[in-house]
């Protein structure tokens, strides 16, 4: 293979969370899949899970069901909410309610455990030529009546085109991309730091988040979609 068939190789790798705490497991997945040329980030809780997605841009999910804080079913909920990214469910149980659970809320396909490697990685190599890549397939964000077209950086409130400035645009995709998740402020920060090369500060932000809402709420002052949380940081709320 030629250097420039192996950086080609690179470029084209996909990129997977895995989303498993049983260590043993992970070591196991982690050396199949990178044999298999995927990039992997590994997450052991629905906390890490939620840094890495929110940070990251993933082809596939590789999701357990059971975790220390909580379950796979959660993350693929709040997934579901943004992307059609394939999701894979990893489960001890084979019970034919948990398999219809996880599908129902927008899983792709279902491994019980114990399970073949080789098995694994037919079924991702599968869903990945089936979404063909979905990275180039989302290609808007839509809630609470907010529709961003990400391809064409506009952003519309029930039909009517609103007039962003290029923070007040990557500030709400960014709540749209990470919905009922509490961001703190310094998250918000270094995501926007680089939006036009100038530094951010917090109370740049507090006009930047003031201005967003004459924007987008029907009342800014008793704000909707956008909310402040006490001590923590901002979230973006789903009405409904």
């Amino acid at each position: 293979m030629t250097a420039g068939q192996n950086r080609e190789r690179r470029k084209s790798m996909s990129n997977i969370l895995l989303l498993e705490d049983d260590l043993s497991l992970v070591n196991g997945l982690s050396f199949a899949f990178k044999k298999h040329g995927y990039e992997l980030n590994i997450a052991r809780t629905l906390k890490e899970a939620d840094g890495l997605w929110m940070d990251g841009k993933y082809d596939l999910l590789v999701l357990d069901v059971s975790l220390p804080d909580g379950s796979g079913f959660e993350f693929c909920k709040k997934v579901r909410l943004t992307s059609k990214v394939p999701i894979i469910f990893l489960t001890a149980s084979d019970e034919e309610t948990s398999i219809i659970m996880g599908l129902d809320i927008g899983g792709d396909d279902y491994i019980t455990k114990p399970f073949k490697l080789g098995v694994l990685v037919s079924r991702i190599n599968a869903l990945l030529r089936r979404a063909n890549s979905f990275q180039t397939a989302d290609t808007e964000l839509q809630s609470n009546g907010i529709k961003v077209l990400l391809l064409q950086g506009q952003v519309f409130k029930n039909g009517e085109l609103l007039d962003l400035t290029a923070a007040e645009y990557k500030l709400l995709c960014l709540f749209m991309r990470n919905p009922s998740m509490v961001l703190t402020k310094g998250q918000i920060l270094d995501k926007l730091w680089d939006c036009d090369g100038n530094y951010i500060d917090s109370s740049t932000l507090t006009v930047y988040m003031r201005r967003l809402r004459m924007k987008i709420e029907d009342n800014p002052s008793e704000p909707q979609m956008l909310l402040t949380v006490r001590g923590m940081g901002y979230k973006w709320n789903i009405t409904g």
